[in-house]
Order: C-alpha cells, then sequence, then structure tokens
C-alpha cells in the first residue's frame, strides 16, 4: 500500500504559547509523523459571547471562562504562524492548520498552504466550504457528527465550486472527547470509501492508539491524533491526547501495519523460502525395500526435510518398481524408482 499520510494533531495544546507551540513540533518531528496540526480562528469569527462550552471542555478547563474567552487566548496571530511554519521547516516536518472562519482561511492561503483541512464542525458551513472549493486543492474533511447525506452534500458543494473528487480524502470521526469505543464505528470509514468513491481515513479522539492502527489496516490513508506533552496540563484538548512517547508508538505501529498489509498475492516470501525445505515433507520408506519391489502405500512415510519426492506425488509412486536396494527410513529419489 502507499504510505499513511499520519497528521499530529497539536491544535490547541499549546495553551496560547508559541515556545510550547515549538516544543510540539519538536515532538512531532522526533515521532516521525508527516505533519504537525495546529487550529486558525478568530474566537469573534468563531463563537457568539453566549457560545457554551462543550462538557468536554468544562471537564479540563478550570475556570469560568465562556467558550469564547477560552479559545481568545488560544488564537495564533499571523507572526506565531510564520515562526511555527519556519519551525516546521527547520524540523523537516509539514506544518498544517485548520481554518474555521473565513478571515482565517485567508491567512492560510496567504501563508502558501496547499492542503485544506476542513474540521467536522465547519462541514455545513456552506460558505466556508465554497471558498475552499474554489481554491481547487487537496482537501480533507472530518465528519463527526454526519450523517452519510450530510457528507454527500458537503462534497457536493466542493465539487460544484472546483475541487476534484479525486483531491477529496474523507476521514470518519467522532467528536467525543475521549471517544468511547463502543461509538467509534471503524467499519463506517469503508462505508463512506464506498458510498462516495473517496480516499478515506481516520481521525481519531479515543484514547490510547489500537483504533488509529485498526483504521490502517483497513484501508485508512490518512490517520489524524492529538497529541501533548502532558495528558495533566490544563487546556480542553489535552486529556484525550497523546503524550510523546505514545505518538512515537503509534506511528511505529503504522509504519509496520503498512509493511504487513504487503501485496494480495499469496505466495513464499523472499524470506520463507529457505524454510520450505525444512518444514514439509518428502517421501521416505517405511521399510527395507529389495530391488524390483512394487511400492504400495504401506511401503510409504512421509517425514522431513521436504526437499525430496513431495508427498502430494504419492499416487504416482505407488506401483512403480524399486530399481536398488533402499533401507527403511531412506529418502525415495525419483531415480530410485523405474
Amino acid at each position: 500500500m502507499s504510505k499513511v499520510l499520519i497528521i499530529a494533531e497539536a491544535g490547541v495544546n499549546h495553551n496560547g504559547d508559541i515556545a510550547l507551540a515549538k516544543k510540539l513540533i519538536d515532538v512531532a518531528a522526533e515521532a516521525g509523523v508527516d505533519y504537525v496540526k495546529f487550529q486558525t480562528f478568530k474566537a469573534s469569527n468563531l463563537v457568539s459571547q453566549s457560545a457554551k462550552k462543550a462538557d468536554y471542555q468544562l471537564r479540563n478547563t478550570q475556570d469560568n471562562d465562556s467558550q469564547y474567552q477560552m479559545l481568545k487566548k488560544l488564537e495564533l496571530s499571523e507572526s506565531d504562524h510564520q515562526l511555527l511554519i519556519q519551525h516546521c521547516k527547520e524540523k523537516k516536518v509539514e506544518f498544517l492548520s485548520t481554518a474555521f472562519d473565513s478571515e482565517s482561511l485567508d491567512l492560510l492561503i496567504g501563508l502558501g498552504i496547499k492542503l485544506f483541512k476542513i474540521p467536522s464542525g465547519e462541514i455545513t458551513n456552506y460558505p466556508l466550504l465554497k471558498k475552499i472549493g474554489g481554491l481547487n486543492k487537496q482537501v480533507i474533511i472530518s465528519t463527526g457528527m454526519c450523517s452519510m447525506a450530510e457528507i454527500k452534500d458537503a462534497i457536493n458543494v466542493l465539487e460544484e465550486f472546483g475541487t476534484k473528487r479525486e483531491h477529496i480524502t474523507v476521514l470518519h470521526c467522532n467528536t467525543e472527547y475521549p471517544t468511547p469505543m463502543q461509538d467509534v464505528h471503524l467499519l463506517a470509514m469503508n462505508a463512506i470509501k464506498k458510498e462516495f468513491n473517496v480516499q478515506v481515513g481516520y481521525s481519531d479522539h479515543t484514547l490510547g492508539i489500537e483504533v488509529p492502527i485498526a483504521a490502517v489496516a483497513l484501508g485508512a490513508t490518512v490517520i489524524e491524533k492529538h497529541f501533548t506533552l502532558d495528558r495533566k496540563m490544563v487546556g480542553p484538548d489535552h486529556a484525550a491526547s497523546l503524550e510523546p512517547n505514545e505518538l512515537i508508538q503509534m506511528v511505529k505501529s503504522i509504519r509496520n501495519i503498512e509493511l504487513a498489509l504487503g501485496s494480495a498475492v499469496k505466495q513464499a516470501s523472499e524470506s520463507e523460502l529457505k524454510n520450505i525445505s525444512i518444514a514439509r515433507k518428502s517421501i521416505h520408506l517405511a521399510a527395507d525395500l529389495k530391488t524390483g519391489h512394487v511400492i504400495t502405500e504401506t511401503d510409504l512415510v512421509m517425514k522431513r526435510p521436504g526437499d525430496g519426492i513431495s508427498p502430494m506425488q504419492m499416487k504416482q509412486v505407488i506401483g512403480k518398481k524399486i530399481k536398488k536396494d533402499l533401507e527403511a527410513d531412506s529418502k525415495l529419489n525419483l531415480n530410485d524408482i523405474e
């Protein structure tokens, strides 16, 4: 299979601190991911002053801030973006960010971003879909909280305004942080692929790394996963994120699964060819046989090694005459029989 695109979602786990954001990039680069992704938004464009926090945001923040106040502290400025892009270049990992509003999308376009990620919450944001569709770039869409009809509508908008379907990757996703295992429904990922004839992947909010690894085994071409320096940090997304050693293990496991999936052709692999003669059996003799003896089935026994006549050729051997005296337990060869 082709290489799975692994996106390490730093998101807002920088807590508004550019130095912490750079440390997250360092961790992502060390883990060997393809992209480290942040979030680009203006709180005033994203939420109203009265918008409530999600339950997981309430659990993981230790203040009485509104959602607007919380997000305001997590904004990244244009200069922040430039610093993070430069740091990604230095660490040889690709920078990515999700735009949550039109102004933020313009910022990313101006910064030269070539891949655009649409988060689950914006999949019904027609103006944003229209604008991204008109760019005719590679697009990744997360589909948390979505029905098939809503996914269809979003794809149609992107196509209507210029994005080719082959440039769209749809990520199966659940937006609960953390996602209960019984709510993952990973098989829906390939139902999306079948329904819309698109590349698919998985954006994960479960605890641990087994579900994204399973997604790769099922055919995911993109994996997105939140990570942090420490799950005990205060902030909305830290508790449902991987810590650095877990991110390293997830990447290693995904790369191993890529190798293990290999080819759909069933045949002996190069590494196991040497085992054929050791593990399989050949036709051996159950007793001493004299010259001229006509072989019967009871004269034969199947033993290792397997570098002689295959037991699958037993019928061709029975009824043949022995050309010379042979001892019990010896391996029968074709030149021993007439």
